[in-house]
């Protein structure tokens, strides 16, 4: 993959280094949207933040804070690794509808309703009953539009993500998540949201966690552009992105802390599995960001136009950024 291809990956996290930020280099990566919080309040969450800057002082040389669209030319040409927050919950703005404009000038540029559970604002993809967008919910949506904060629905049920993309007036995102129609997980995506999700002008950034994918961590290469051709064919090729989930290095706490925060004292088993309790092994053709090559070379072999794998491969997500994080009106 030349050098000059934009790469940006719609979601990681992982247990940042200097030698993970050196594998981004060195696999043409230009800008990573980084897990921030999970379930952390709003205190914990400014303790990220502060995580956050310390490592952007420490490895300044390799990374830099991305708190506009633009700012990713900025990390193109001074050849480092632009970071993008997001949250996967909306616990950072705790029961505040002010929190969320003071988040997004803090720098966090996209938010999910909800992870798996019950939330104040919507209803996550575990939960029994769909009950859709809350009260509360609606406010947050109009205020996330109005700041320029991107509205995430990866691990929301159905109603809740549809109901979602009607309330909001500004493209709606899953930012890691595969189609249903290729795994029946259930933090996978039906047909009709894909569609609702395209028709909002949003994107879809296709997961490699193995758990997410057919045959899991025995998955194709080949199998897995084939799932992007398919869904390209869905939702048209302006809609599609990586957002690979990719977590490294990360301890077993970790994914217990993801997956049951402070709520469940017995084990979470996500699908409902307890094969599935640990961390999936990894693929063989993408373990981590030197392999993003791999699959730009696989969209080519699929078929895929130079221009398409671009687009697949960030240009897509550029645009997503450019439009969902300029301040709307008042």
């Amino acid at each position: 993959m030349s050098q000059s291809m934009l790469t940006i990956d719609g979601l990681q996290y992982s247990q940042w280094s200097r030698s993970i930020f050196e594998e981004m280099r060195a696999g043409g990566v230009d800008a990573v949207h980084a897990t921030l919080v999970y379930h952390e309040t709003c205190r914990e969450t400014l303790m990220r933040f502060g995580e956050w800057n310390r490592l952007f002082e420490q490895h300044s040389d390799l990374i830099m804070p991305v708190l506009e669209a633009e700012d990713i030319q900025q990390a193109r040409e001074t050849g480092r690794v632009g970071i993008f927050f997001g949250a996967q919950n909306c616990s950072p703005i705790e029961d505040d509808v002010d929190l969320v404009a003071i988040m997004r000038q803090l720098g966090l540029l996209i938010m999910q309703l909800t992870y798996n559970n019950q939330s104040l604002l919507a209803c996550g993809c575990y939960e029994s009953e769909d009950s859709g967008i809350t009260r509360f919910g609606r406010e947050v949506i109009r205020e996330m539009n109005r700041v320029g904060m991107i509205i995430d629905m990866s691990h929301s049920a159905e109603r809740s993500t549809l109901e979602a993309i009607e309330l909001s007036e500004r493209p709606v995102i899953i930012s890691h998540a595969n189609p249903y129609s290729f795994h029946p997980a259930k933090r996978n995506k039906s047909n009709d949201v894909l569609k609702a999700i395209a028709e909002s002008g949003g994107i879809l950034g296709f997961s490699v966690y193995p758990f997410h994918l057919k045959n899991g961590p025995d998955c194709t290469l080949d199998e897995f552009c084939g799932m992007v051709a398919d869904t390209a064919e869905l939702m048209g090729i302006d809609h599609i992105g990586l957002g690979t989930d990719l977590c490294q290095n990360q301890p077993q706490s970790v994914l217990e802390w993801m997956r049951n925060g402070r709520w469940a004292k017995e084990k979470d088993y996500g699908e409902g599995n307890r094969q599935n309790a640990g961390w999936p092994a990894p693929l063989t053709w993408f373990s981590d960001n030197r392999h993003f090559p791999n699959i730009a070379e696989g969209l080519r072999q699929k078929g895929f136009s130079n221009e398409d794998v671009e687009k697949i491969m960030g240009q897509n997500w550029l645009g997503q950024l450019t439009e969902g994080t300029r301040p709307g009106s008042a």
